[in-house]
């Protein structure tokens, strides 16, 4: 067999010459793209590459040389995050006498006092949480530290922040620049959004934002920073940060698109992808915003539902007369509004809060709701619950029930009464009726048309003026 020998030349330590790029999901993770010098000799090259973040996944890492002149296979790799602490030193220095310096008071005067310690135990658990220390001092061991440890030389065992070891196999020498990617956990992103209403009517205005929130140990200086919405599947790791395992990413590496617009959005796969125009600093432990979407007097049109037997539904045939008629008073308040550009929007909206507010007669802003609402492409309709009125009122109860088991029938009615206490609002409610005892009904009596919503639900449109009592009735007959 023929044995081969690798040189192993000393490691060259590598850092990120140009921007950044990042592509932040909102499932927790990031794929990051780093451009990193290398000079290499044909052959084996160790390499030092310092720039990653605290909680990348190893496994994800791919290399290249973007100009495809040169071939590059990392032959090993080797992930170390343990930044120097004192924890760690002291783990480090395990067996050893050190000097541990107290400050002792003498004539007055604090004089420092070095006082030998051999660590017997460090403490430290890498991934877990510490222990007490256990120090030999003067042949007694105490379970604490005897003053401010003082460590050697660090030597070359240890790092002062994440970085990857790699043994790189070039097949010719030269310098140029290669492109590093990875998936690292610690990013997250969300969209939230102010819908502020007039005093009077339905045309709103509508501020989206973007919220980013960088925890992943490295600071991230002038990126290019893009954000993707939708539901992407991913495998969530059993194990700790730091640790290899779990599946390989698909990797993500667009080029930014130069817009004049702070935040451009373009269908992506089966996603959607946010593109911020600038370029971002975004540091570790840091919360930035950025304003997306901004549509003015859009229509947004106020919705009053009354479903005075809500959560009732249809399981199979069902006698039980008191099924479904305790009912509630509450009429629902709700918004919608077309996600289109004749709405003045027209953008796929990710998944994120919605605010409302009010103006009051002043100018001065209100508060009145908010709710969240799913990923919504453009030409569809949002429709979310605000709360419930304070003005107006309904009342449900079941006016007749019959039943006939041999014949196979039941006939049961309801009156519902609707009551508008505004002052000067005339209001339309709609009245959903949910028609539960049986999947074959018919309707035999009703005193306002109705449309039939799915197959065990109708809705009524009522008007009902300022100060005014509106009564509904129907009657709707079983068979099987």
């Amino acid at each position: 067999m023929k044995k081969l020998t690798l040189t192993i030349l000393s490691a060259a330590v590598l850092s990120a010459t140009a921007e950044p790029a990042l592509t932040i999901y909102n499932q927790n993770f990031a794929v990051v793209r780093d451009t990193v010098p290398l000079d290499l000799k044909a052959g084996a090259n160790a390499v030092v590459y310092p720039g990653a973040t605290a909680q990348v996944e190893p496994d994800s890492v791919i290399l290249r040389d973007p100009s495809g002149k040169h071939s590059l296979q990392i032959l090993e790799q080797n992930y170390r995050n343990d930044p120097v602490s004192q924890e760690l030193l002291l783990s480090l220095n395990e067996g050893k006498t050190i000097d541990f310096q107290n400050l002792r008071m003498k004539d007055s005067t604090q004089t420092p006092e070095l006082i030998p310690g051999k660590i017997i135990r460090s403490g430290y658990v890498p991934g877990g949480e510490a222990q007490s220390p256990i120090i030999e001092v003067n042949g007694k061991l105490q379970f604490s530290l005897p003053g401010q440890p003082l460590f050697p030389d660090l030597g070359d065992d240890t790092i002062l922040k994440p970085a990857f070891n790699w043994l790189l196999q070039s097949d010719k020498p030269g310098a140029f620049d290669a492109e590093v990617g990875y998936v690292t956990e610690g990013f997250d992103w969300s969209a939230s959004y102010n819908l502020v209403s007039p005093e009077k009517g339905d045309l709103v205005d509508l501020v989206g934002w973007i919220t980013m929130n960088n925890n992943s140990g490295k600071t991230f200086v002038d990126a290019k920073i893009k954000l993707m919405a939708g539901d992407v599947n991913k495998i969530q790791p059993p194990q700790p940060m730091g640790f290899f395992g779990g599946a390989r990413k698909a990797m993500v590496m667009e080029a930014m698109e130069d817009n004049s617009a702070a935040v451009t959005e373009k269908a992506f796969d089966e996603f959607h992808l946010y593109s911020i125009a600038r370029l971002t600093t975004l540091h570790d432990h840091e919360t930035k915003q950025v304003e997306f979407v901004h549509a003015e007097k859009m229509y947004a049109p106020t919705i009053y539902v009354y479903d005075g037997a809500a959560g009732y539904q249809f399981y199979g045939l069902n006698y039980d007369q008191n099924y479904g008629t305790e009912g509630n008073k509450k009429i629902t308040v709700m918004r919608e509004f077309k996600n289109a550009e004749t709405n003045q929007l027209g953008i796929a909206l990710p998944a994120g809060k919605l605010r409302f507010y009010r103006r009051d007669d002043d100018g001065q802003l209100q508060f009145v709701g908010e709710n969240t609402i799913d990923h919504t492409p453009r030409n569809e309709t949002v429709r979310v619950t605000t709360g419930n009125s304070f003005d107006l009122v309904g009342e449900r109860k079941q006016t007749n029930f019959r039943v006939d088991t041999g014949d196979k029938w039941i006939d049961e009615s309801f009156e519902i009464k609707l009551r508008n206490r505004k002052k000067t609002d005339a209001v339309e409610i709609r009245v959903v009726e949910h028609l539960y005892r049986w999947s074959n009904w018919d309707i035999t009596a009703k005193s306002d048309d109705f449309e039939k919503k799915d197959s065990q639900t109708i809705e009524f449109r009522i008007p009902v003026k300022p100060d005014e009592e509106k009564t509904v009735t129907y009657t709707v007959h079983y068979s099987w």
